[in-house]
């Protein structure tokens, strides 16, 4: 779902700090590029704003998480051989969040426009709840706050941010694509080395 930058803007300043929640679970990182914007106008509290996307960013992923930890099998029948996880490459996913959980997870929520896929990939493979919760915040905290200075500082120019963010979220989706690549094409050839 997508909503243009005056349609979301009119919604936050008529209906202020409620209408934040809902934006920020869809459009998180530009909806708080324009809070930061508003906040610098005097429209929003820093403080209460950063506070309150933190808390709906979390929210909507522990959503992406139980969906792949609680729907696990029947994600797994329905989707699983379009993004090429079968039981097997589950199996995989579980040892690998055991190991690198941590930093997978902060890598996939600071790099935007895939973090979904990171968030339901940790359900699926069983990562502790709370550990989840910690790396998780640690990620957002961070990715928040630099995404509501950028709006506070630069909020004039949010076109041209939201042009930034669209070209960001290309290259970030190119860079994991690449790692994924590498990752496997490594993984495979340690195995059958290892099977030799």
């Amino acid at each position: 779902m997508h909503f243009s930058l005056v349609y979301i803007t009119d919604w936050l300043v008529q209906y202020g700090y409620f209408a934040i929640v809902p934006f920020v679970m869809l459009e998180g990182p530009i909806v708080t590029v324009i809070s930061g914007y508003l906040c610098s106008i005097g429209v929003f509290n820093i403080l209460i704003v950063y506070f309150v996307i933190v808390a709906a960013d979390l929210t909507a992923d522990c959503i992406y998480y139980a969906f792949g930890r609680f729907g696990k099998l029947t994600f797994l029948a329905h989707y699983g051989k379009c993004i090429g996880i079968d039981p097997a490459r589950a199996i995989e996913l579980e040892k690998h969040f055991e190991k690198n959980g941590g930093k997978t997870l902060f890598l996939g929520k600071i790099s935007h426009g895939v973090g979904a896929i990171f968030l339901i990939a940790a359900g699926l493979a069983g990562m502790p709840f709370w550990r989840f919760v910690w790396y998780n915040l640690l990620a957002t905290l961070i990715k928040s706050l630099i995404l509501l200075l950028i709006g506070y500082f630069f909020g004039q120019a949010m076109l041209k941010i939201n042009s930034f963010l669209q070209i960001f979220t290309v290259v970030s989706i190119c860079v994991l694509v690449a790692c994924v690549i590498i990752y496997l094409k490594y993984y495979s050839g340690k195995s059958k080395n290892v099977s030799k």
